[in-house]
């Protein structure tokens, strides 16, 4: 199955919260249990910079892709995926618009599940 598209803004200073419901061609949730995550933006697919990258293994401020959902407590079962950069995190970035894709990984099978563009709205009020 081809990676679905979806492109969307991160406001610099503010939190993004992106859930997400990774299901199978019937509509089920698929089950994440023992899957990790990644995900990067960059200026284009060739580019070598990297703006930001996300990953299963949160960062402590909580960056990063959650399996269980944007609560945290949602179970795995639910193919619930939470794309989430922190404040802090968002403050930092510096780009005007870039691509991603976020990828998963169960053993060795990697799937690509979406990808798309990213624009940073510049914050004013710092």
């Amino acid at each position: 199955m081809a990676a679905g598209r979806y492109s969307f803004t991160i406001e610099q200073g503010s939190t993004l919260n992106l859930e997400l419901q990774y299901k199978d061609s019937s509509g089920n949730p698929i089950n994440l249990t023992s899957y990790s995550g990644k995900m990067q933006i960059r200026p284009s697919v060739a580019s070598s910079t990297v703006y930001i990258t996300l990953s299963s293994s949160l960062a402590a401020d909580g960056t990063g892709l959650n399996f269980s959902g944007s609560n945290g407590t949602t179970p795995p079962t639910s193919g619930s995926i939470a794309i989430y950069v922190s404040s802090a995190s968002s403050s930092l970035l510096t780009f005007d618009t870039g691509v991603y894709d976020l990828e998963i990984t169960s053993g060795s099978i990697v799937t690509r599940i979406l990808e798309g563009q990213v624009k940073l709205s510049k914050e004013v009020t710092q």
